[in-house]
């Protein structure tokens, strides 16, 4: 088993800044391909961005260039550096890591989410 917990959510203006971390309760972690997803009140959780255990990313559309997610191993952590942001990013943040087997998941962790508002 593996607990996530997300930090560093808050309230910031529109074109300023965050950076999330999700610090994880064991190093298995670090053998999970590690991603950010959001949601918001209504909304299904939609992909941020992932990063594999060889850092891969991949971004949604919506977070090119200006997210940017990185892991660290000794820290068994993963981070979401937020740019330029935007009211419409305003969702809970939630920190996922997935064991991908044959190219399914077969095991699948959430951290408790954090919330980001972006004010106009």
């Amino acid at each position: 088993q593996v607990q996530l917990v997300e930090s560093g959510g808050g309230l910031v203006q529109a074109g300023g800044s965050l950076r999330l971390s999700c610090v994880a309760s064991s190093e298995t972690f670090n053998f999970l391909v590690a991603g950010w997803y959001r949601q918001t009140s209504g909304d299904q959780r939609e992909l941020v961005a992932t990063i594999s255990t060889t850092r891969a990313t991949n971004y949604a559309d919506s977070a090119k260039g200006r997210f940017t997610i990185s892991r660290d191993k000794a820290k068994n952590a993963a981070y979401l550096q937020m740019n330029s942001l935007k009211p419409d990013d305003t969702a809970v943040y939630y920190c996922n890591a997935k064991l991908i087997s044959g190219g399914v998941a077969t095991r699948d962790y959430w951290g408790q989410g954090t919330q980001v508002t972006v004010s106009s």
